[in-house]
């Protein structure tokens, strides 16, 4: 189970992303320097000064003096003063929570892209870069096994890149700001644009942007941000309502990701779309596990809605998530299911046999408890003393009387709850209990035909 952080430092985060929010709209001058003024004719002109990678100063013209320059200069010192503080505040969740820092040229990658307006136009950060600011949102510390990339993707819906009538600079040219070396990669037909940018380094860019029509490798243009982009299934229901979110990169870069329950329930679908055995496979099932391990207590609301409308999207989504479910923690498994009503019948090939192992009665709770295994794992059962009263002929409080009934009726009650673990949604996370007024709809349940 990932470890929640203290409420302090959850809190620092919460500013930290106010902070990023607002500064994210006040970029003119985003590099070290200061504003300094000459007198010229008896009237006051003012400068941008900033030093330069060879250590020479350069001097950019900012303006005449007039009471509207003189407050934007203010609120630009105290910009810079903000960027020194939200820096501080990444370094402290870098350091004390322990939180994930993306590797720099990545972090650098993603906070050209935000200049340039990436995030503004409403492109999203996908894969493990955007996994990577699900601790800090929702407070916890993640596997660190789950967090390593190389790679950065980015997502637009094609209809909202058409409809915004804006366009970032052309993408090419913002990735060479931090690597020169970035070429585009060659496409089999090139006359549709580049989807895909790589530098020598290794370092790969790639856009991405939903398949929402018949199968296709042809790249879609996407021309808010500049480039075109590959087409993928599945990609419109992750970057649907995403979120706002803070790489803990510098002084922070402000960024929309999907969020963590969309993100977590298509990581079980594309875990079954990939060969068995890539590698890849294993990296999408242990995100998906901590998230939910999360969500479930966190978020379970905004995760059974999640759940539900996937589940509604038709057989082959059902299919994937009940395949991809049942690759995952038993424990954790289990409370999903619980916290979106799900039946464990989702999970193909899942069974509840009994091999008659001995029966007790637990005086603490009322109930005659006996076990069951499923998948290999041992699973609890128990009927309650009111269930056998009402409906097998036990006498009231007498235990005697209570296991004799029991195991007079054991092969049925075995049934029974062999139908209430694999059809009902979950009700107790490991196990299942027979109550006296779900007898009836569990025995003529039991009774009917198995579906083929």
């Amino acid at each position: 189970m990932a470890s929640e952080l203290p409420l302090t430092l959850q809190t620092a985060y919460a500013e930290l992303l106010d902070r990023c929010a607002s500064a994210a709209f006040q970029r003119a001058f985003t590099e070290e320097g200061a504003f300094t003024s000459k007198t010229v004719r008896g009237r006051r002109y003012w400068y941008f000064q900033a030093r330069q990678e060879d250590g020479t100063r350069k001097q950019r013209y900012v303006g005449p003096e007039t009471p509207v320059l003189l407050e934007r200069i203010e609120s630009h010192t105290e910009a810079r003063g903000e960027q020194r503080d939200r820096r501080a505040i990444v370094s402290m969740l870098v350091r004390s929570a322990r939180l994930p820092r993306p590797e720099a040229r990545i972090g650098q990658i993603v906070e050209v892209l935000a200049d340039a307006g990436v995030f503004r136009l409403r492109g999203v950060l996908v894969g493990t870069v955007a996994y990577q600011t699900y601790a800090a949102m929702l407070g916890i510390r993640l596997p660190a096994a789950a967090v390593l990339t190389g790679d950065v993707d980015i997502a637009q819906f094609q209809s909202i890149s058409v409809a915004v009538e804006e366009s970032a600079p052309a993408v090419l040219e913002t990735l060479q700001k931090v690597d020169p070396s970035f070429r585009a990669v060659p496409q089999l037909d090139n006359r549709r644009g580049a989807t895909s940018y790589q530098g020598e380094a290794g370092l790969r860019v790639d856009f991405l942007t939903p398949n929402e029509g018949a199968d296709t490798d042809a790249p879609a243009s996407l021309p808010a941000l500049g480039t075109a982009a590959q087409p993928l299934r599945f990609l419109d229901f992750l970057i649907h309502e995403p979120e706002p979110a803070v790489l803990l990169h510098g002084e922070g870069v402000y960024a929309l990701v999907p969020s963590p329950q969309r993100f977590a329930v298509r990581k079980l679908i594309v875990a079954r779309r990939r060969q068995v055995g890539a590698a890849k496979t294993d990296n999408d099932l242990q995100q998906a596990t901590a998230l939910l391990d999360v969500l479930v207590r966190k978020r379970p609301h905004e995760l059974e809605a999640v759940w539900g409308e996937a589940m509604g999207r038709g057989p082959r989504w059902r299919q994937l998530i009940g395949e991809g479910i049942g690759l995952i923690d038993l424990e954790v498994r289990e409370a999903v299911l619980k916290a979106v009503n799900a039946p464990r019948s989702i999970t193909p090939g899942l069974d509840l046999a009994f091999s008659a192992p001995k029966a007790r009665y637990e005086s603490e709770r009322d109930i005659v408890s006996f076990t069951g295994s499923a998948a290999g794992r041992m699973v609890r059962c128990a009927v309650t003393s009111e269930a056998l009263a009402d409906h097998f002929s036990a006498q009231g409080a007498d235990q005697d009387s209570t296991v004799r009934a029991f195991r007079e009726n054991r092969s049925v009650l075995e049934q029974m709850a062999r139908t209430k673990y694999l059809t009902w949604p979950v009700e107790e996370v490991g196990g299942v209990i027979i109550k006296s007024d779900e007898v009836e709809a569990l025995r003529a349940e039991a009774q009917r035909p198995a579906r083929g």
